[in-house]
């Protein structure tokens, strides 16, 4: 049997950096747990158009649509700023997000112990918290027609269209109670049926798709008071899902409860291929990070983590996950930290590579 393929993308400003402690643990994986996988690097983003004059070449296009999954790093920088809208690093990551149809964005928010003290919320809220928010990503407002800037009398009007179809909205859900089913048996799906009509047809739907898992408790929630819960006490929830538009607001909004977004990975997810594995991105939350690229302070943590994603998620190794995870965990009680997260200036941070090591020997202290 072939082992399972991965492509690794890591992109622009700490994207390279962060990607090379995840590098350490893939090979480690093979030394001590003889779990290989087939890597192969490419370019995308800012790294892509400096190589090629393209965010994305459609070889390495070809090459995601073939792989078990794509992992990335970050994309962007200032020195992209002038380019067309076209060509700028970001069009690469949104290409292959549209073109592996990858309709379910995963993203966790967890509140390690240890950082507890870093939210800005008291600790006892945020102690312990587990959460995930699915979001539909390839529909909805961001993509619906009509939409642009027309002249409307003496004026400018700006248009944008909130669209689903019950297809669209059922396969997300779908993705979500399976996810429910795989963690607390809890789902609540958030839209805004008390005023929006796709927001009634959600409603409508993800009741209907609830049928099929009745052993996941299903709510529902209008998308505004979600937000205001999730501040109130997030730890009510289990897994959300939402739309595209409140989606990215409310794991905005979840990610900063955890006190890191150093600390945040996520996975964007879409159908099934051939040999069963879902299409599947994973990349840490944070961005391109330029401000600190090469100075050896980025945080590679929410990168791994989003290397356990995809043992979860695509290599159907959920044990070999929790082991990364509980890992990544043990680094940070034992006071191991990035100057991310540091609040004390008389500690002296530690390097990417520190940290990346740091989890490699939490790793070897777990057989």
């Amino acid at each position: 049997m072939s082992n399972p393929s991965l492509l690794i993308l890591a992109g622009d400003g700490i994207g390279p950096e962060v990607m090379a402690e995840v590098r350490k643990i893939i090979d480690w994986y093979g030394a001590k747990r003889d779990l290989t996988f087939d890597v192969e690097e490419d370019l995308v983003g800012g790294a892509a158009y400096d190589a090629h004059g393209t965010p994305l070449t459609d070889e390495t296009m070809e090459k995601a649509q073939q792989a078990d999954a794509v992992l990335l790093g970050a994309v962007g920088g200032p020195k992209y700023d002038v380019l067309d809208f076209s060509v700028k690093p970001e069009r690469g990551l949104l290409r292959l997000r549209k073109e592996m149809d990858l309709f379910a964005n995963l993203r966790p928010a967890q509140c390690f112990d240890a950082l507890a003290d870093f939210s800005s919320l008291k600790k006892d809220v945020v102690a312990g918290l587990d959460i995930m928010i699915v979001r539909e990503l390839t529909s909805g407002i961001y993509f619906g027609e009509p939409r642009g800037i027309i002249e409307e009398g003496n004026q400018r009007v700006g248009i944008n269209t909130q669209r689903y179809t019950e297809a669209e909205i059922d396969r997300v859900a779908r993705s979500a109670f399976e996810l429910a089913m795989k963690r607390g048996k809890k789902l609540c799906s958030m839209e805004k049926a008390n005023v929006m009509e796709s927001g009634i047809l959600w409603r409508e739907v993800v009741t209907e798709v609830a049928k099929d898992y009745p052993e996941v408790e299903l709510s529902h929630m209008y998308a505004d008071a979600g937000a205001m819960q999730l501040c109130r006490w997030p730890k009510q929830f289990d897994v959300i899902v939402t739309d595209n538009l409140f989606g990215d607001l409310l794991s905005d909004a979840a990610a900063m409860l955890t006190g890191s977004l150093g600390m945040l990975p996520s996975a964007s997810l879409g159908a099934p291929m051939a040999n069963g594995r879902p299409k599947a991105l994973y990349e840490p939350v944070h961005g391109s990070a330029p401000d600190i690229a090469g100075q050896a302070k980025a945080n590679p943590c929410a990168c791994i983590l989003s290397f356990a994603m995809a043992l979860r998620y695509s290599f159907d190794q959920g044990e070999e996950a929790t082991r990364l995870e509980k890992a990544v965990e043990k680094v940070l009680a034992d006071g191991v930290r990035t100057a991310d997260l540091l609040n004390d200036e008389g500690i002296t941070p530690a390097t990417t590579a520190q940290m990346g090591d740091a989890v490699i020997a939490a790793l070897d202290a777990s057989l």
